[in-house]
């Protein structure tokens, strides 16, 4: 196979047929309340009961609302365009169907296969926290019983953690079949809990308040650290791209889209306001945790529950365990639903197993996925230590909103319709006048400036961000990668604003393109850069298990690479029908 036959192969893009986009095998059942509710379930589990305790003790320290700012915002920036594309392709797939949109089958591929890796994980976290909660709440017993019953897992100082969670391993499964009895019995259920949750908090946050100590904020310590930012700026820094995973949630959103009654208005309006509500949240709780205790003495697995109990708060205490309970189980229904729609997504195309694209006739659902996700998600809750899982919640949804913004970009700078819908694109894609070289470009096919443009920031984006990481700003090296990285940002910026734009008004657009999705790239960048290194090395890993299956399955069971085929056959068919009838 040739070079240009292979890379055909790779970057094929997803069509859809006039308004196919829209059909599904699965129900369209959902309104907005309960798309919305679904985002909200999935946030408030995540970052308030998993993260907030170890990104305060370990991080940021008091400086978690800053954290929690800066990652609510870059959510913002990607919310955008997760609402133009939600709107545009209202699949399960999410962030993966979007790139296969705009970017082709590879980089779809990439995405999608880290998208239930960070479901799972954070299926696991939010298990190993549930239990840790409920643990805390009977005094230990059931830790207790399983170290003198089993014996332990491992010294608990490493990726294993010092015994199994049981507890842990088997609420996955009950959650589980919940979620597999039907979207709208899901819904309802993801919607009670979320009632109840939000009651809670708001108790917590009133509770939290009256204990508030302002010298925990004001000041320095002995040795000099100020105690609002006991880990300097960039631990603030760093505690947003950990936290950055507590607004998943609108990503689990955006795999209801194929579920949505009307998904041109519900996945919009449904990011947009969940983001608010949670983010809003967020950072009431963190300034109620970090004012109630010193920072150093914050618990990371169940931070309230014993921020209350040294308090004396017993009784806020229990209502703060119970609430964590349910916001916890809330946020595992959710996650649980998302999942295996992202799974079903790519089989459904033909990218991994298509057995995990089949939907029950029953429940509508994709049972398949749900199943043997399920199995792998309650083995990890099972074995592995919570710290260890939270250290690698962050890099999948990262990397996905980042495709999502950059994909932005390149679809609305291209010429060509790719939703069916009646458009006017006028000369979308082509170069300004004002812009030099074109005769080079117009050497190229269409839509590689463009692609070049986008490559050229992300290049800029990571040398600018690498300084900041490493602190390298007064050396040589430093002040070099500074330099080069804001001439190729610059550059690069000034060349898409060469670029016209086309004109769709078929459903919701993001603002301001190409400013709010090149701000919303430039920030998950950083926060990438500042995540660990261990993070990167188990990302790879698991890409290099996806690739092995792509390359072995999914290139050659890709309904779109069959119906390319189809296509290049029936060419062939016609051409020598025309040849024959010429002779």
């Amino acid at each position: 196979m040739k070079v240009h036959q292979i890379a055909d192969v790779l970057f094929r893009k997803k069509t859809f047929d006039g308004g196919s986009h829209l059909e599904s095998q699965m129900k369209r059942c959902l309104t907005i309340l309960d798309v919305m509710f679904i985002a909200i379930g999935h946030m408030i589990g995540a970052g308030i009961y998993v993260l907030t305790g170890s990104v305060v003790r370990n991080q940021a320290g008091p400086a978690i609302i800053l954290s929690f700012i800066f990652s609510g915002f870059a959510a913002l920036l990607s919310a955008f365009s997760y609402a133009e594309f939600g709107a545009r392709f209202p699949r399960a797939g999410s962030a993966y169907t979007y790139s296969y949109v705009g970017m082709g089958e590879i980089w779809a591929f990439i995405v999608g296969w880290t998208v239930p890796l960070e479901y799972m994980i954070g299926n696991a976290a939010v298990a190993r926290s549930w239990s840790a909660y409920f643990d805390n709440l009977v005094s230990k017993s059931v830790s207790n019983w399983t170290l003198d019953t089993v014996g332990r897992l491992s010294d608990g100082k490493g990726f294993f953690a010092l015994y199994p969670d049981f507890l842990a391993f088997f609420l996955l499964f009950l959650v589980a079949v919940a979620v597999a009895m039907g979207s709208k019995f899901s819904a309802n259920v993801n919607t009670s809990f979320v009632f109840l949750n939000l009651a809670v908090l708001a108790f917590v946050i009133i509770c939290g308040l009256t204990y508030a100590d302002f010298s925990l904020w004001s000041g320095t310590y002995q040795d000099g650290r100020s105690k609002f930012f006991p880990y300097g700026i960039q631990g603030a820094i760093s505690g947003a791209s950990t936290c950055f995973f507590a607004f998943i949630g609108f990503e689990a959103l955006a795999t209801a889209g194929e579920e949505a009654k009307n998904p041109h208005r519900t996945i919009p309006l449904a990011t947009f306001t969940s983001l608010a509500i949670i983010s809003v949240i967020y950072v009431l709780m963190g300034a109620s945790l970090t004012l109630m205790i010193p920072y150093d003495l914050v618990d990371p697995d169940a931070a309230f529950a014993a921020a209350f109990e040294m308090k004396g708060a017993t009784v806020a205490k229990i209502i703060m365990s119970v609430g964590a309970l349910a916001g916890m189980l809330n946020n595992l229904v959710t996650g649980s639903f998302a999942l295996p729609r992202a799974v079903y997504a790519m089989a459904d195309d033909g990218l991994i197993f298509g057995w995990f694209g089949v939907i029950n006739s029953k429940t509508k659902t994709p049972l398949n996925a749900t199943i043997v996700f399920t199995i792998i998600n309650a083995i990890l809750a099972l074995v592995f230590d919570l710290q260890a899982l939270v250290d690698f919640l962050s890099i999948g949804t990262l990397l996905a909103y980042s495709m999502v913004s950059i994909c932005v970009i390149i679809l609305r700078h291209q010429s060509h319709l790719v939703d069916g819908s009646a458009t006017d694109y006028d000369n979308g894609g082509c170069l300004k006048s004002w812009v030099p070289f074109q005769g080079v470009w117009e050497n190229f096919s269409e839509g590689i400036s463009i692609r070049v443009a986008v490559a050229g920031l992300i290049f800029g984006y990571i040398c600018l961000a690498i300084p900041f990481r490493t602190g390298i700003f007064s050396n040589a090296g430093g002040i070099i990668l500074l330099t080069v990285g804001a001439a190729f940002s610059l550059l690069s910026f000034v060349f898409i604003l060469g670029h016209e734009q086309n004109k769709s008004t078929s459903t919701y657009k993001v603002p301001l393109v190409p400013f709010i999705p090149c701000l919303g790239l430039l920030i998950n960048v950083f926060m990438m850069v500042y995540l660990n290194s261990m993070t990167w090395i188990r990302l790879f890993v698991w890409l290099a298990i996806g690739i092995v299956i792509y390359i072995c399955y999914g290139i050659r069971h890709s309904k779109e690479g069959q119906k390319l085929s189809k296509i290049d056959v029936h060419n062939e068919i016609m051409s020598r029908t025309s040849d024959t009838k010429v002779h």
